[in-house]
């Protein structure tokens, strides 16, 4: 579908070729500091590069909430204060802006349904992929078992130093808290936002073979992804995108 090469693809997605599924890189648009939603531009050139149309692309107004919407159509006001997308309509984009925080994309094959999820540590305690799930489930008849999930590009737990707040948070919110939560030389704790997704996923019913983690971190990978902690929260955005094709 898309003629940008510059575009990370999920193993995991793979196999359905009626889905796409995406994360921007900085070598997918010339943009410096800027982030697509904000700039119409930006998020035309985006739209050209996997060939379609600008409003089909569907970006929320991202607020660290753990609020998820389910869009049946093309909306015609902004989303505000919501961190996921939930559809089973063919040729909706749902699109999420990250630039240290995760973006979880998640696809049921049978029920024919995605979600585009923005965790950052405060949806991620918050529990945004359960609740992402959960109406997945109760409105479209997804079944957690059947959900096919990437967990792409953010901060790692080498670097994700986090203090006293976020420790007291995970401990109450986490399952096997303790496999994501590391003092480092110091005494200061680092927070693994790629495992404790995991782990939710687990939680709400995720098959652990249908969970594919990237990876990358967006932090010490200066040339290919943005990072709010290294750069300032003023620089560019990756977009995640995951969309059913007609």
């Amino acid at each position: 579908m898309d003629r940008n090469r510059n575009l990370i693809r999920y193993d995991i997605f793979q196999p359905f070729d009626k889905l796409c599924a995406f994360t921007t890189t900085k070598s997918t648009l010339p943009v410096e500091r800027v982030r697509y939603s904000n700039v119409p531009e930006n998020k035309a050139k985006l739209a050209e590069a996997l060939s379609l149309e600008v409003g089909q692309m569907v970006y929320p107004d991202q607020t660290h909430s753990s609020c998820v919407a389910a869009i049946h159509e093309i909306p015609d006001v902004v989303i505000s204060e919501t961190d996921a997308l939930v559809t089973n309509q063919p040729g909706l984009c749902l699109c999420v802006q990250t630039a240290d925080c995760v973006p979880v994309l998640l696809f049921d094959p049978k029920a024919k349904v995605i979600a585009a999820i923005h965790a950052g540590w405060r949806g991620t305690v918050g529990g945004i992929v359960e609740k992402a799930i959960g109406k997945m489930t109760t409105i479209y008849g997804a079944s957690a078992t059947n959900i096919v999930a990437a967990i792409g590009p953010s901060i790692s737990p080498e670097i994700y130093e986090v203090g006293d707040e976020v420790v007291a948070a995970a401990r109450k919110s986490i399952p096997n808290v303790e496999t994501t939560l590391h003092k480092n030389g110091t005494g200061n704790y680092h927070f693994n936002l790629w495992e404790a997704n995991r782990q939710l996923l687990l939680k709400s019913g995720v098959v652990q073979q249908n969970i594919q983690v990237l990876g990358a971190c967006s932090f010490s990978e200066a040339e290919k992804y943005y990072s709010a902690r290294r750069d300032g929260v003023d620089t560019g955005r990756m977009v995640s995108g995951i969309m059913l094709k007609s």
